[in-house]
């Protein structure tokens, strides 16, 4: 009994780890600022979720939100470039990957305006706002990507 426990234990691990291992791993860059927690607690739940983000400390980080086309009232505390979009705030990861996916031409990323309370990142207890992802192109225009309550 203890050898087929032994054998099955070990079957799973390996299972396991084979599909980890066939598991694309999703890379991009992450801009924020040196002195937010919650920005690093977005970047586990990205990890969580099968992406890999290099991260890039930088002290004022408006000249880059400038530069990714980030309109000032969706700006957060962070911005992350992936696979050429950019990805403002605290974004779930199923709404990147599903935009990612979805390779839209006309857009330029997603964003979630300010920091709401709830979102990957901004945990708090059992408390959450409703907050709508956006998606917006080079000219500001935006269309809501998805809603959370």
């Amino acid at each position: 009994m203890i050898i087929k426990q032994t054998l099955l234990a070990c079957a799973l691990f390996v299972s396991a780890t084979t599909v980890a291992a066939t598991t694309p791993i999703i890379k991009g860059t992450n801009y924020l600022s040196p002195y937010c927690g919650c920005c690093k607690e977005w970047v586990a739940h990205m990890k969580d979720n099968g992406f890999e983000l290099e991260n890039v400390y930088q002290e004022n980080l408006t000249p880059t939100k400038i530069r990714l086309g980030v309109m000032p009232e969706y700006a957060s505390c962070h911005t992350a470039q992936i696979e050429g979009y950019t990805f403002e705030g605290h974004i779930p990861a199923a709404d990147i990957k599903r935009f990612l996916a979805s390779k839209p031409t006309r857009m330029k990323g997603l964003a979630v305006g300010g920091m709401p309370v709830g979102s990957p990142g901004m945990e708090y207890g059992d408390q959450k706002d409703s907050y709508n992802v956006v998606a917006f192109d080079d000219k500001g225009r935006t269309m809501v990507w998805a809603k959370h309550n």
